[in-house]
């Protein structure tokens, strides 16, 4: 056959695959969400394989191994004590509450680590949505919860945090966190807006990590009157695109994997870096689908990371970070 252009030859070798791949990945574009305790020993999360709750004496030691791996950056997420939780969430502004200590533990131990902490108030709320409710208890307070985020935000930025994420959604929180920051002293704290959080069915290992899951046989908790609505593309660019007015520092999609055309609508416009959550669903399932031998694990897991990043994320929060590293 005359065919002067063969596509093939470019794929013809590993050399030259590797060459001219449009997409790479590296450790240092991948954040390890990781779950903390005050308990003293690993609580492995039955609903994400390989993933356990640490407590805080070993969170430490646990970011120098992840950090010796390549990656630059944590997510710290609490599990709370139950009696600790009330409806207003008020555990969240105790200045020496689980996730403080263990943001300074990380900062005094491992400081080139990057660590995000979240900032949402559902690991704190019997309830477990994401502010407080209003009077009549069938809705989250924006204003109310957003005056709390902000004091919370303050506290995590002077216990050490590089980042705060603000993940509840709320309008206007992102503007009245910067400027209680310049107001503060504290011009050096970054923003990742949780910025198209969706209201997704794929948290739910997530809400068993951190607890703030219903109890068996009840109602999953709905938060679809601040999450944006899976239906709605257009909304969700509307959210990136405030947070980049209310001078956030990087915006995120999340989920990833079922979102690829939001991370790549968001990428296309905004000039900031653009994060991506891989959720506990996507890498539950991922896990489920191999444990049965439908998939290759390690190929799948691969191909999932390439696929956001090449929608256009820039960082990556995955539950695969610590092990895909560890297997480069």
């Amino acid at each position: 056959m005359n065919i002067p252009v063969r596509l093939r030859r470019l794929r013809q070798s590993a050399s030259i695959r590797e060459m001219l791949a449009e997409t790479t990945l590296s450790p240092a574009q991948l954040v390890q969400p990781l779950f903390v305790t005050e308990g003293t020993e690993l609580e492995p999360v039955p609903s994400l394989p390989g993933i356990e709750r640490i407590p805080l004496r070993q969170l430490a030691a646990h970011c120098r191994r992840l950090h010796k791996l390549g990656l630059r950056g944590v997510a710290l997420f609490p599990k709370i004590e139950p009696a600790l939780k009330s409806a207003d969430g008020r555990e969240a502004l105790n200045p020496d509450t689980l996730v403080l200590r263990a943001t300074r533990a990380i900062k005094e131990s491992v400081p080139e680590i990057l660590v995000f902490n979240d900032i949402a108030l559902d690991p704190y709320t019997t309830h477990g949505h994401d502010g407080v409710l209003t009077a009549d208890g069938t809705d989250v307070d924006n204003d109310a919860t957003v005056s709390i985020l902000v004091e919370m935000a303050l506290l995590h930025a002077r216990a050490g945090a590089d980042f705060v994420a603000p993940s509840d959604m709320m309008d206007g929180r992102i503007r009245a966190i910067r400027e209680s920051f310049e107001a503060g002293g504290l011009a050096r704290t970054g923003i990742m807006a949780y910025s198209a959080k969706f209201a997704s069915a794929y948290y739910g290992p997530f809400r068993d990590a951190v607890g703030s899951a219903r109890t068996a046989g009840a109602a999953p908790i709905s938060k679809a009157t601040y999450q944006v609505n899976p239906a709605n593309r257009r909304e969700a660019l509307r959210e990136a695109v405030l947070d980049e007015g209310e001078w956030a520092d990087i915006v995120m999609v999340k989920p990833a994997g079922p979102y690829l055309d939001i991370i790549r609508d968001v990428r296309e416009r905004v000039e900031l870096p653009v994060a991506a959550y891989q959720v506990s669903g996507e890498y539950a399932q991922i896990h489920a689908a191999a444990a049965c031998g439908w998939l290759d694990l390690k190929a799948v897991r691969d191909e999932s990371l390439l696929a956001i990043r090449r929608a256009g994320a820039d960082l990556i929060l995955t539950y695969f970070a610590e092990d895909w590293a560890a297997s480069r």
